[in-house]
């Protein structure tokens, strides 16, 4: 029997979208307002899915302290209040699409947490837009 459980964390970031490789014109015309130059920020939502089996001796799928403190170590203190293109190893090179930054996310608590559970990774960029990752 398996159950889910999931923990809601919260972070601040900017970014901007952009392709180096494109000109000025493609990519106003691809990312419009997202390619501000001076960037725009979120304040995103994130959701983390753990899905295993009950633990018999303590009840719990995962211990939610355990992922939280893990959240806030690995993601959050990385990438809260932070220009994501330009304060982050991680997409110094990757646009920081709200769909890049939920695979690096899930990479990030991947190595973490065991492979007996699996890993969804949910982030809301606005209240209404928002993309999951499982790792596949």
């Amino acid at each position: 029997m398996k159950v889910s459980v999931y923990r809601k964390e919260h972070f601040n970031a900017a970014h901007r979208l952009n392709n180096p490789l494109w000109s000025q014109a493609e990519n106003e015309a691809i990312f419009g307002k997202c390619n501000n130059s001076n960037y725009h920020g979120h304040n995103y939502d994130l959701v983390v899915q753990l899905k295993g089996e009950i633990d018999s001796r303590t009840g719990y799928v995962y211990d939610m302290k355990v992922l939280s403190d893990m959240i806030k170590e690995y993601v959050l203190n990385r990438f809260d209040h932070k220009n994501l293109n330009l304060d982050t190893d991680e997409f110094r090179n990757l646009n920081p699409s709200a769909e890049n930054i939920a695979v690096v996310i899930w990479n990030i608590l991947r190595e973490k947490i065991d492979r007996k559970f699996e890993l969804t990774i949910r982030l809301y960029e606005t209240e209404r837009n928002f993309v999951e990752y499982d790792g596949n």
